[in-house]
């Protein structure tokens, strides 16, 4: 029952954050082109769908790895979809790659695209990788970081699998950090896929920045491999310290 309404708030303030998002979007578009205010929606719906509810909760440290005033290729592991929702825990103005079929989605696809997130085409690696170059360069050039699974998938059993280099390619091309950033639990929230998990917990650890200088000393293949090493290292320790926590 009250997984049924918990939809049902979804739905609704989805659809009324959505409408917002719009009006935002119109009133700001000529003095904001990073579409921060826009994303600040974004992020309120996240803030309504984790955080006043009091039996879940989502945890975020690293912090003093970012720099609010730069922007990064921001790149994340990928268990579930819950995963974007939970990373706008992170306090940084970012746009989404995402497969086109997300924003095939009612509600949630007209809000990725009015959010300036970009949409690409799995089926077809050299476009998507061209699109991720062009439009990525663009947000980036305006301030905007720009989040990315390097993995291009969901990962079946949790685990980081091997990257691919569109991450890595787009930081070189744009002379950019890479940020890395690691999750857990968030493939925890549902129980038999449908019912809601109200005791789960999100846990997302910021890792300190690739700097530019390793970024363009770096081959996109060597790059993508001390990143995916940093991050699985990142993750096991991240769900020791939650492990410990429970005890």
């Amino acid at each position: 029952m009250f997984s049924f309404l918990f939809y049902i708030f979804t739905l609704l303030q989805v659809t009324f954050l959505f409408i917002v998002s719009i009006l935002v979007l119109g009133v700001t578009y000529p003095f904001d082109k990073t579409r921060r205010w826009v994303h600040e929606c974004s992020r309120c719906i996240c803030f309504m769908l984790y955080d006043i509810f009091p039996f879940g909760k989502r945890t975020i440290e690293g912090l003093e790895n970012i720099d609010k005033n730069k922007a990064y290729v921001m790149a994340l592991n990928h268990n579930s979809g819950c995963d974007i929702f939970s990373a706008y825990k992170i306090p940084l103005n970012f746009r989404w790659v995402s497969k086109r079929e997300v924003f095939w989605v009612p509600f949630m696809g007209p809000l990725l695209s009015v959010h300036g997130d970009i949409p690409i085409e799995r089926g077809n690696p050299k476009k998507a990788m061209a699109k991720v170059s062009r439009l990525g360069k663009l947000w980036l050039s305006r301030g905007a970081t720009v989040a990315i699974f390097p993995e291009g998938t969901r990962s079946k059993d949790g685990e980081i699998h091997n990257f691919k280099l569109g991450a890595f390619n787009l930081a070189k091309e744009a002379g950019v950090e890479i940020l890395p950033v690691v999750m857990t639990g968030t493939n925890n929230a549902f129980k038999n896929r449908w019912f809601v998990n109200w005791g789960h917990r999100v846990a997302i650890r910021v890792l300190a920045p690739v700097p530019v200088e390793e970024v363009a000393a770096l081959e996109a293949k060597e790059l993508a491999q001390r990143t995916h090493d940093r991050m699985v290292e990142a993750l096991a320790d991240l769900r020791a310290d939650v492990a410990n926590e429970k005890r």
